[in-house]
């Protein structure tokens, strides 16, 4: 299936031509066709949790920056960005953005870095996302903001753009060949991660001394955290069982709790994983790849090399595993969770629903609302299971026009406690003010899923939405309209 063959959400013309979309499509995607306004909208809510108050119910989710300095600080455009943020109005900002505990966990040359010489411009980033939220909305109060801290692992690539430098736990069949890593490349060693243990507390310490509420310890989309609930066949005791495979993110809980006791911790988790897919070489022509398909899988069973997986059919979910990892969290004190899915790298329809590819991935394998449908209902059980929580859901993007409608349900029926969006908020930080107070939606401002938020820094250029935001439009290379104009074709 490529675009053309997706009903596209920006052609229906109202809720109800939504909702009969979705009900023909039979997914479990909740819809309300009436929008309450502020004071009655469950969006509008706060959230109170043993000494948390969230203002409302939208989040901010962390993205990768690509604009900062060659030295991890940010720029001009990564300071923007952080100011529309809090012009958004949401009240719980996960994280900003992807910040490295160290030069090497970088997964581009230009992401942010926690240390001591990006210090004061990571304190003027969240300065000016307060400021900016005190104008809109009038006070900072129910705001909780955090930091998320990661090491990209087997994405690092610090120095050079095309220059991968990955820093893996484990040998991987699949994904091993496309970083073209011979066999004998080495593993990080136990004493290396106890080295990397020691920089997120490090890191942990200056969000706490910056005034920060949390720092996330990010544990998703294929980099260093992921990769260890995954590496049940690395040996010695940061793999095999699930204690050993834990046993990073409760040693860097420890030393965190050690060194700043006040802080509060979250953990943004890829609760399911699939198969890697790649472009169908059928359907692909130069230039334009074809549909997602699962590379060839059928020697590799059980399945040894994933998180939220069936061993026995990698394309399906099984959540046994996240569900006792959710457990071990809520024995560590952790209240927040932030649920994804999958890896850019390797399963973006997973991770990421779009009705457009990014120019290196793939057309998706079928309705993209299917993906969105997946991470609800997924977020949906675990809510159940784990109610005491504060959860924040994913996919919310790419249901355009709707969003709020989904949005609105999905918290007044429990689904979830709180709405994450990121490449919305790139296009139209207004949205959530504009649905909690009843004005106009701007429906040219809509993130219609083009993924140039993706292809752009890629190909070299800063962070942001070049369609729709002027700001980026400027800046835009026309090598990077063509290269964008036909993936999206």
């Amino acid at each position: 299936m490529n675009a053309s063959g997706i009903v596209r959400l920006g052609a229906l013309r109202d809720v109800f031509h939504f909702k009969e979309h979705i009900d023909a499509l039979d997914l479990a995607i909740p819809c309300d066709l009436d929008l309450q306004r502020a004071g009655e909208s469950p969006l509008a809510q706060p959230i109170i949790r043993e000494g948390i108050r969230i203002g409302n119910r939208f989040a901010v989710q962390p993205m990768e920056g690509w604009d900062g300095t060659s030295d991890g600080n940010p720029s001009e455009h990564t300071l923007r960005r952080w100011q529309r943020f809090g012009r958004s109005g949401a009240k719980l900002i996960w994280g900003g953005e992807a910040v490295a505990v160290s030069h090497e966990g970088r997964a581009n040359p230009n992401q942010l870095v926690a240390a001591s010489h990006t210090k004061a411009g990571l304190a003027q980033l969240k300065e000016a996302l307060v400021e900016e939220h005190r104008q809109v909305a009038g006070s900072d109060d129910d705001l909780l903001i955090g930091l998320q801290l990661t090491h990209s692992g087997r994405y690092s690539c610090p120095n050079q753009k095309n220059r991968p430098e990955p820093r893996i736990l484990y040998h991987h069949p699949i994904l091993d060949g496309r970083l073209n890593l011979p066999p004998d490349y080495p593993l990080l060693s136990d004493a290396e991660i106890e080295g990397i243990i020691e920089e997120f507390h490090a890191a942990a310490l200056m969000a706490s001394e910056l005034g920060f509420d949390f720092v996330d310890i990010k544990h998703c989309h294929g980099y260093l955290g992921h990769e260890f609930l995954s590496a049940h066949t690395r040996e010695g005791k940061y793999g095999g069982s699930f204690e050993n495979r834990t046993r990073f993110v409760c040693e860097i809980v420890q030393g965190i709790r050690a060194a700043a006791p006040d802080l509060r911790i979250g953990v943004r988790l890829s609760a399911f994983d699939t198969i890697p897919y790649r472009p169908d070489p059928v359907l692909s022509t130069p230039g334009k790849p074809g549909p997602g398909i699962p590379v060839n899988y059928e020697k590799l069973i059980p399945y040894r090399w994933g998180f939220g997986v069936d061993e026995s059919d990698p394309r399906r979910a099984d959540l046994a595993e996240p569900l006792r990892f959710l457990s071990l969290l809520e024995e560590l004190g952790i209240q927040l969770v932030n649920l994804t899915a999958g890896s850019p790298y390797y399963c973006p329809h997973i991770q990421r629903p779009a009705l457009y590819p990014p120019s290196d991935g793939y057309q998706s394998p079928h309705d993209p609302l299917i993906d969105v449908a997946r991470q609800l209902e997924v977020a949906m059980q675990l809510k159940q299971r784990f109610p005491k929580m504060i959860l924040v859901g994913t996919a919310y993007s790419y249901l355009q026009d709707f969003l709020p409608h989904v949005a609105q349900a999905a918290v007044r029926l429990g689904w979830v406690d709180s709405v994450g969006l990121g490449r919305m908020v790139l296009s139209y930080p207004d949205i959530l003010a504009d649905v909690l107070q009843g004005r106009a939606f701007q429906h040219k401002l809509v993130c219609r899923t083009f993924s140039d938020c993706t292809t752009a820094p890629r190909n070299g250029l800063p962070s942001g939405c070049y369609p729709l935001d002027s700001y980026y439009k400027k800046s835009a290379s026309a090598e990077l309209l063509k290269v964008a104009k036909a993936a999206r074709r």
